[in-house]
């Protein structure tokens, strides 16, 4: 079986990521491509997408969230995702079990003795009216009669597991601030979410094998689950496998992939990126060391923003006061110190709307 290491596999990641070259792709097909960015962070997604296509227009993205073609919601890993509609339909009855179990995992001495299903039953009725509501306005309506947990539980099992919830805009535009307004998806959408198949069988468990490769792979069943949180994916493996291709990690894991899915020559050019917070270019996998080296594996976790140098994460970014200030990880050279701070300025006259173009590139830590 073909050895692909890491190099290889990072050149694959790019291309899949679209961070080898930006794409000029519709916004929403990219975020399809991508099987969603990862959004509790409400501006990342929109470097998110500056570093992945051609003539981003920020505009284009809230547009699509204001018309509903894309939504934010608690999906992946119970985290909020920025998904399109079509997708949070196919996909949510499928991270039903997973999203209550992460929830309980944090509240279930708190939740002990509540009847989940008379609470979700209750609270789909509360939401069928389509109207935008806090979790402590849900919580509000629901608590009378249940004197155990506390809101916070009640609010984020409610939210993020037991009713499948689209976060209302103004949240997640761009450059507005907006708290969070949750309103049931079948009512933002118009349309029901797909129940699981009648018949036992997991075509969504399936497709999602599929897509995650495509813009992940190759990839171990290990890296599958870590970025969807599904442990019961591997009948759906199964059921695909005949379709795919197979390769060892440096490590010996046997990783899956599509056949005919870009694979570069590991000496292909990788141009400077800079990545948001929580990307899942990052995240995405259980073994990281295709982007990262295991010293700075914490650095993603933590929400620090990132720099590609390379394809790896080289340095650190932040923005204030329309300066991009980079921190090197280690020693740069001098062309990679201005290939970055070139793609900073760039950066910086993206997020102050062509205000600003300043840079700073920080010493190498000694």
């Amino acid at each position: 079986m073909t050895v692909l290491d890491n190099r290889a596999l990072n050149r694959a990641m790019l291309a899949r990521q679209l961070l080898l070259d930006r794409a000029d792709l519709p916004v929403v097909d990219a975020v399809a491509h991508l099987c969603g960015l990862q959004a509790q962070e409400p501006q990342e997604p929109f470097v998110g997408l500056w570093s992945r296509l051609a003539a981003f227009d920020p505009a284009a993205l809230s547009d699509l969230l204001t018309r509903r073609g894309v939504v934010r919601t608690h999906l992946m890993r119970r985290t909020v995702h920025l998904v399109t509609a079509d997708d949070v339909l196919a996909w949510r009855s499928r991270h039903d079990a997973m999203l209550r179990q992460r929830v309980l995992g944090v509240y279930r001495d708190e939740l002990k003795g509540v009847d989940l299903d008379e609470l979700a039953a209750e609270a789909r009725d509360l939401m069928a009216d389509g109207e935008p509501r806090t979790a402590a306005e849900i919580v509000r309506e629901l608590a009378p009669g249940r004197p155990g947990p506390g809101p916070r539980a009640l609010g984020e099992m409610v939210v993020a597991a037991l009713v499948p919830m689209a976060q209302a805009p103004p949240r997640g535009l761009w450059r507005t601030k907006g708290g969070v307004r949750n309103v049931a998806l079948s009512s933002w959408l118009g349309r029901p979410v797909d129940p699981p198949a009648a018949d036992g069988s997991d075509p969504v468990g399936q497709a999602l094998v599929r897509r995650y490769l495509a813009a992940h792979g190759p990839a171990a069943t290990a890296d599958l689950r870590a970025w969807s949180g599904l442990a019961g994916l591997p009948g759906a493996v199964t059921a695909v496998r005949d379709e795919l291709v197979s390769f060892r990690d440096e490590r010996g894991r046997e990783l899956l992939d599509l056949p005919d899915a870009p694979r570069p020559d590991p000496d292909t050019p990788a141009p400077v990126r800079f990545l948001p917070a929580f990307d899942n270019a990052i995240l995405g996998y259980q073994d990281r060391s295709r982007i990262i080296d295991d010293a700075h594996r914490g650095l993603s976790v933590a929400g620090e923003r990132v720099v590609l140098v390379d394809g790896r994460v080289a340095a650190t970014w932040t923005v204030s006061e329309d300066v991009v200030t980079v921190d090197p990880l280690g020693a740069l050279s001098r062309a990679d110190r201005a290939a970055v701070a070139d793609q900073g300025s760039e950066l910086a006259s993206f997020l102050s709307d062509g205000d600003s173009d300043r840079v700073r590139v920080a010493a190498a830590p000694r």
